[in-house]
């Protein structure tokens, strides 16, 4: 019997991981994060993950191999628990889950990545560059987005920012990481009831 499998995709700087975090400690479930593997990845190639998305333009393996690995291992832990999948496509290989989309205004989106490699100082952790600007961050924001939506057409004939996809999306550019999952937590509630 396959526990819940979650699925969460949206914008850069929505508070994705956060909320994925938050989710995964109260429904007990175990986490599987994308992003962390590719930034993994672009570390072991002695790059940024801006330069292994563009590197990903030509070698599919960096995003088909990953994406169809993490959705199979993501099965295989729903057997035993609920699973939460962090990535911006695996709605779309587990279209069994319950697929969250959060979006984020661009603007508010690069002020909280900015404010977070402000607080980081060591900008290398999460792999992300060096930015001396805000209107930088901004700037590599449209571009990661646009860079996304063309492999992801190219590879999977998909856009995954198309809010049709979901089950339900939040928009975090005026409300807490804590207020938006526990705006997830009632919809999987009633969610439940109603499959009851």
């Amino acid at each position: 019997m396959l526990k819940q499998i979650i699925t969460i995709s949206g914008t850069p700087g929505s508070g994705k991981s956060t909320i994925a975090k938050n989710l995964a400690q109260k429904l007990k479930a175990k986490r599987l994060y994308i992003g962390k593997i590719r930034r993994n990845i672009a570390k072991s190639k002695n790059m940024t993950l801006a330069e292994l998305n563009k590197y990903a333009l030509t070698h599919p393996e960096t995003d088909v191999d990953i994406d169809k690995a993490v959705a199979q291992q993501a099965r295989e832990m729903a057997k035993k628990s609920s699973v939460i999948v962090e990535g911006r496509v695996q709605f779309h290989f587990l279209p069994e889950s319950f697929k969250i989309f959060i979006d984020v205004d661009l603007d508010e989106g690069a002020k909280r990545i900015w404010q977070d490699l402000q607080k980081q100082k060591a900008q290398s952790v999460r792999n992300k560059g060096d930015f001396d600007s805000l209107a930088e961050v901004k700037k590599s924001i449209k571009n990661r987005i646009a860079n996304d939506k063309k492999r992801y057409k190219k590879y999977y004939n998909l856009d995954h920012t198309k809010k049709s996809h979901y089950d339900l999306i939040i928009d975090t550019t005026n409300i807490t990481a804590k207020k938006a999952t526990q705006k997830v937590l009632k919809s999987i509630q009633n969610l439940t009831k109603i499959n009851k």
